[in-house]
Protein backbone atom coordinates (compact mmCIF):
# COMPACT_ATOMS: atom_id res chain seq x y z
CA UNK A 1 0.00 0.00 0.00
CA UNK A 2 1.45 3.44 -0.88
CA UNK A 3 1.40 6.87 0.93
CA UNK A 4 0.84 8.53 -2.22
CA UNK A 5 -0.89 11.86 -1.64
CA UNK A 6 -4.57 12.33 -1.86
CA UNK A 7 -5.85 12.95 -5.23
CA UNK A 8 -8.32 15.58 -6.11
CA UNK A 9 -10.93 13.34 -7.14
CA UNK A 10 -10.32 11.62 -3.51
CA UNK A 11 -11.24 15.15 -1.55
CA UNK A 12 -14.18 16.25 -3.52
CA UNK A 13 -15.58 12.51 -2.77
CA UNK A 14 -14.89 12.62 0.72
CA UNK A 15 -15.88 16.41 1.30
CA UNK A 16 -19.15 15.21 -0.37
CA UNK A 17 -19.63 12.60 2.04
CA UNK A 18 -19.57 14.62 4.94
CA UNK A 19 -21.49 17.17 3.51
CA UNK A 20 -24.21 14.24 3.29
CA UNK A 21 -23.72 13.37 6.75
CA UNK A 22 -23.94 16.91 8.02
CA UNK A 23 -26.95 17.20 6.17
CA UNK A 24 -28.72 14.71 7.79
CA UNK A 25 -27.27 15.31 11.01
CA UNK A 26 -28.38 18.93 10.77
CA UNK A 27 -32.30 17.95 9.85
CA UNK A 28 -32.10 15.31 12.93
CA UNK A 29 -30.82 18.11 15.08
CA UNK A 30 -34.05 20.09 13.93
CA UNK A 31 -35.90 17.57 14.34
CA UNK A 32 -34.80 16.78 18.14
CA UNK A 33 -35.31 20.66 19.16
CA UNK A 34 -38.69 20.34 17.45
CA UNK A 35 -39.67 17.45 19.61
CA UNK A 36 -38.09 18.55 22.95
CA UNK A 37 -38.07 22.33 23.00
CA UNK A 38 -35.69 24.79 24.75
CA UNK A 39 -33.53 22.81 27.02
CA UNK A 40 -32.74 20.44 23.12
CA UNK A 41 -32.18 24.17 21.32
CA UNK A 42 -30.04 25.50 23.87
CA UNK A 43 -27.69 22.43 24.03
CA UNK A 44 -27.92 22.04 19.84
CA UNK A 45 -26.85 25.88 19.83
CA UNK A 46 -24.06 25.67 22.48
CA UNK A 47 -22.39 22.31 21.30
CA UNK A 48 -22.64 23.39 17.80
CA UNK A 49 -20.24 26.50 18.42
CA UNK A 50 -18.10 24.66 21.38
CA UNK A 51 -15.40 22.94 19.14
CA UNK A 52 -14.44 26.38 18.00
CA UNK A 53 -14.31 28.18 21.02
CA UNK A 54 -10.75 26.31 21.57
CA UNK A 55 -9.37 28.78 19.17
CA UNK A 56 -9.55 30.95 21.53
CA UNK A 57 -6.51 29.25 23.79
CA UNK A 58 -3.33 31.39 22.77
CA UNK A 59 -5.74 33.56 20.25
CA UNK A 60 -2.71 36.58 19.90
CA UNK A 61 -0.43 33.68 19.64
CA UNK A 62 -1.37 32.95 15.87
CA UNK A 63 -1.64 34.90 12.97
CA UNK A 64 -1.68 34.54 9.08
CA UNK A 65 -4.48 31.65 9.03
CA UNK A 66 -2.30 29.69 11.71
CA UNK A 67 -3.61 28.06 15.60
CA UNK A 68 -1.34 28.88 18.32
CA UNK A 69 0.64 25.65 18.95
CA UNK A 70 -1.09 25.83 22.43
CA UNK A 71 -4.60 25.37 20.80
CA UNK A 72 -3.43 22.22 18.38
CA UNK A 73 -4.22 19.81 20.85
CA UNK A 74 -7.76 20.77 21.91
CA UNK A 75 -8.55 21.67 18.57
CA UNK A 76 -7.66 18.50 17.07
CA UNK A 77 -9.46 16.82 20.39
CA UNK A 78 -12.71 18.68 19.86
CA UNK A 79 -12.52 18.19 16.18
CA UNK A 80 -12.39 13.59 16.22
CA UNK A 81 -15.83 12.42 15.23
CA UNK A 82 -15.69 9.34 17.43
CA UNK A 83 -16.57 11.52 20.77
CA UNK A 84 -19.71 13.09 19.73
CA UNK A 85 -20.45 9.44 18.51
CA UNK A 86 -19.06 7.69 21.59
CA UNK A 87 -21.71 10.05 23.50
CA UNK A 88 -24.97 8.98 21.12
CA UNK A 89 -24.38 5.41 21.53
CA UNK A 90 -23.85 5.93 24.96
CA UNK A 91 -26.77 7.29 25.29
CA UNK A 92 -29.07 5.35 23.11
CA UNK A 93 -27.84 1.86 25.00
CA UNK A 94 -27.00 3.55 28.04
CA UNK A 95 -29.67 4.17 31.27
CA UNK A 96 -29.74 8.21 31.11
CA UNK A 97 -32.94 9.48 30.09
CA UNK A 98 -32.12 13.66 29.14
CA UNK A 99 -32.83 13.86 25.22
CA UNK A 100 -30.35 17.18 25.82
CA UNK A 101 -27.30 14.42 25.86
CA UNK A 102 -27.89 12.90 22.82
CA UNK A 103 -28.68 16.95 21.33
CA UNK A 104 -25.11 17.60 22.06
CA UNK A 105 -24.03 14.52 20.48
CA UNK A 106 -25.37 15.47 17.53
CA UNK A 107 -24.68 19.31 17.37
CA UNK A 108 -21.11 18.69 18.00
CA UNK A 109 -20.91 15.64 15.42
CA UNK A 110 -22.31 17.90 13.17
CA UNK A 111 -19.82 20.69 13.59
CA UNK A 112 -16.99 18.08 12.69
CA UNK A 113 -19.28 17.06 9.85
CA UNK A 114 -19.70 20.53 8.36
CA UNK A 115 -15.84 21.50 8.93
CA UNK A 116 -14.47 18.39 6.67
CA UNK A 117 -17.11 19.19 4.23
CA UNK A 118 -16.22 23.05 4.37
CA UNK A 119 -12.44 21.48 3.34
CA UNK A 120 -11.36 21.97 7.34
CA UNK A 121 -9.87 19.49 9.49
CA UNK A 122 -7.43 18.71 12.17
CA UNK A 123 -4.36 21.00 12.33
CA UNK A 124 -0.33 20.53 12.59
CA UNK A 125 1.61 20.74 15.29
CA UNK A 126 2.37 24.02 14.22
CA UNK A 127 -1.27 25.47 13.86
CA UNK A 128 -1.10 24.99 9.88
CA UNK A 129 -3.89 22.86 8.68
CA UNK A 130 -4.27 19.14 7.59
CA UNK A 131 -3.83 18.81 4.05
Amino acid sequence: MSTAAVTPARRVASRTAWAALALFLLAFTVLEVANHGAPALVTAILFAILPDLTMLIGAREGGNGLLSPKAVPYYNFMHRPWIPLAIMVGYSFGPIDFVPLFVAGLAWLLHVAADRAFGYGLRNQDGSRRV
